[in-house]
């Protein structure tokens, strides 16, 4: 009898303890709710009066904002679909780039040397950034678009003469027509901050290459010039000149670098900005407002968490962070570990947030582990075949809204969650949604610009730090 007692006893344990168990599995899963957007339809173009403005009006003391917009805008002839299949073709060649960029045994260039805001749009075609602005260039200004890229360094944009040039929106600047321009002298400082410096005997003008990893490059004379954001004015920025632009550029004039390297413009406009400046890029699928850019003190938002930067010893132009781990549903997810994120001292792995890549890419064990986790989570809804890079997609046609488990990527010191939008995304009209989330073979993760949406990103040089604020593009 005291036997049958104890078995009974302990069935009944048993049975409590998976029901509790049960319970708080089903108890803990946190959720949130993912209104159902179509793919974003390309925006009519917006930009504040661009006429030339009168030299009086134009201050170099004024606060320093910008409006962004995706390149997307500059290709009202295509469909949707067709506009969401070449952001992938981007993204690959982007990330090609990186790839080859944080390489050890990356290839030599291809020619050896003889405070302020603005509107963002997605700017020069594959590998080459995702987001433009309208900026003046010399004096008197003439106005491009010119794609601004926290993945690289020098600014650069195309010039008259040109030996070789890509078609752009905007006629080819002619430096012979600004009263600003300057060539850099070979001997000079500014010279030897080049990578890849050359020097041309004829005038003793220091010459610039840029290459990258896609196999598009832009050679031509460094120099300095006068650059102007709205009303702002920001003078003798040492940028290059291209005459020879080959690859796969196309609409923007150039480039406005954002990365760390002693080249990029945050770096050379220290003084006057404080090394600071921030982003916020709205979500194109639930507004057709512009991105927004500032530089200066004013970028810090108050409401920012922040984590500490970490420098590569092998390459300085990208921001590199750490991510510690990922929750999904309130959980964190088993075999995503701070060790398959971390940077070697040799410069191999670790983790850059960048502006100008699309979809986030993880090292492919943590990938898989966060997939796993998503999916476990999402298993009410109904699945859909792939689609191109993605492995996990959903048929949600029909529905107005769905709950999908929360995703949230823990860097240290600050905890950022995600909103729905911002990890599941459609990709045609017909209702199928993808986890927008890859793996890489490569050992170098990326935190793209989907994941980046309505935060503002704060990157303050000066204090080593990125940070983010939620509901930053206010």
């Amino acid at each position: 009898m005291e036997e049958n007692y104890n078995k009974n006893t302990l069935l009944f344990l048993l049975l409590a303890i998976s029901f509790t168990l049960s319970s708080t599995t089903t108890a803990t899963l946190q959720t949130q709710t993912l209104t159902i957007n179509s793919l974003p339809n390309p925006s009519t173009l917006s930009w504040p009066e661009e006429s030339e403005q009168q030299e009086e009006s134009l201050s170099d003391s004024e606060p320093l904002s910008l409006q962004l917009h995706h390149i997307d805008s500059l290709s009202s002839n295509k469909t949707p679909q067709q506009l969401f299949h070449l952001r992938l073709q981007r993204d690959a060649a982007r990330v090609q780039s990186f790839n080859h960029a944080t390489s050890p045994n990356q290839s030599r260039p291809l020619r050896s040397g003889t405070g302020f805001s603005s509107s963002i749009v997605s700017g020069l075609s594959q590998g080459s950034g995702e987001y433009f602005t309208r900026i003046g260039v010399g004096t008197p200004a003439r106005y491009v678009f010119m794609v601004l890229d926290t993945g690289s360094d020098v600014v650069w944009l195309q010039c008259a003469p040109c030996r070789k040039c890509y078609t752009q929106a905007d006629p080819v600047f002619d430096p012979s027509k600004s009263r600003t321009f300057a060539g850099i002298p070979c001997g000079a400082p500014l010279c030897r901050r080049l990578d890849s410096a050359g020097c041309n005997n004829k005038n003793k003008v220091c010459q610039y290459q840029v290459s990258y990893g896609d196999g598009s490059f832009t050679f031509g004379d460094f120099s300095t010039e006068t650059l102007t954001f709205r009303k702002t004015r920001v003078t003798r920025v040492a940028l290059g000149c291209g005459h020879d632009n080959e690859g796969l550029f196309v609409g923007a004039a150039g480039l406005l670098g954002l990365g760390r390297g002693r080249l990029s413009f945050p770096v050379q406009t220290g003084r006057r900005f404080n090394q600071k400046f921030s982003y916020c890029l709205v979500d194109r699928s639930a507004s057709a407002k512009p991105s927004s850019m500032v530089f200066g003190d004013s970028a810090i938002s108050r409401t920012a968490r922040f984590t500490p930067l970490i420098k590569n010893p092998k390459l300085d132009t990208f921001y590199y962070i750490e991510l510690l781990g990922i929750s999904v549903g309130g959980a964190s997810v088993r075999g995503v570990s701070a060790s398959l994120f971390k940077l070697d001292p040799a410069g191999n792995g670790g983790v850059i947030i960048d502006s100008g890549t699309s979809v986030t890419r993880l090292t492919r064990p943590a990938y898989i582990a966060l997939r796993d986790a998503f999916r476990l989570g999402a298993s009410h809804l109904k699945k859909a075949p792939e689609f191109s890079l993605f492995d996990t997609c959903f048929d949600l046609s029909g529905l107005t809204e769905v709950k999908v488990p929360t995703v949230v990527l823990h860097f240290r010191g600050a905890d950022v969650s995600l909103p729905a939008t911002n990890y599941l995304i459609p990709v045609d009209n017909s209702g199928s949604f993808c986890f927008a989330f890859a793996g890489t073979m490569s050992g170098l993760s990326i935190i793209g610009n989907i994941q980046q949406q309505g935060f503002r990103v704060v990157y303050d040089l000066a204090g080593s730090r990125v940070g983010f604020a939620p509901r930053g593009c206010a």
